[in-house]
């Protein structure tokens, strides 16, 4: 059971707004969202700072950022939820799904720019900066504005891990699971419904 029981429709209109514009129809909002709604302050701030919207990186990038985010810190709520939702959209192969869980930032089975990408999240996550050698390989591949989007998406992450984890969340039925580490499967769910789910149409 979760901490804090997540709130029961119906919702306050300006909550009840913002979660039809987010959540495919017919599919219930996510319990983080509805937890989030107890507090109508937190709930209006957290989604003010969203980084959802069309942005400097590219879907499949930021995707990367945030799995690899919550992967990190343990959050398989929010890793599994983004699995489900966008890793086939994305073109995440099975392979890829394990490995952003369980390998190393340079394994082969990511692009040169995918790899810098992911030692930054580690860095971040593990240091609290980014070494010299990984903003080296991030300014070979991206620009400004690209590394301040990748910056803030890890924080953005480390904070909705943050309330998952705290919270204890119960797993969404349709999210992905931890892959096995000795064995690499397919972690996407199967759910139609899922897949198609999230802001972003590119």
């Amino acid at each position: 059971m979760p901490r804090i029981a997540p709130a029961e429709a119906p919702y306050l209109p300006q909550i009840a707004a913002e979660l039809a514009s987010i959540m495919p129809k017919g599919v219930e909002p996510l319990v983080l969202f509805r937890t989030m709604a107890k507090s109508p302050r937190v709930f209006e701030k957290m989604f003010a700072g969203g980084l959802l919207d069309k942005g400097p990186l590219s879907l499949r990038q930021r995707e990367i950022v945030i799995d690899r985010t919550t992967a990190r810190l343990g959050c398989e709520y929010e890793w599994g939820v983004h699995i489900a939702f966008f890793a086939e959209r994305v073109a995440l192969d099975a392979e890829q799904v394990s490995a952003v869980v369980h390998g190393p930032a340079d394994a082969a089975c990511w692009t040169p720019d995918e790899q810098a990408l992911l030692a930054a999240v580690d860095d971040l996550v593990d240091h609290r900066t980014i070494t010299n050698a990984t903003w080296t390989a991030l300014a070979q591949h991206f620009d400004e504005a690209q590394i301040l989007e990748a910056i803030a998406l890890v924080g953005y992450y480390h904070t909705i891990s943050f309330l998952c984890c705290g919270l204890e969340l119960p797993l969404e039925s349709y999210g992905a699971r931890f892959p096995d580490p000795l064995c690499i499967t397919s972690a996407i769910a199967p759910d139609q419904t899922a897949q198609e789910a999230g802001r972003d149409d590119r």
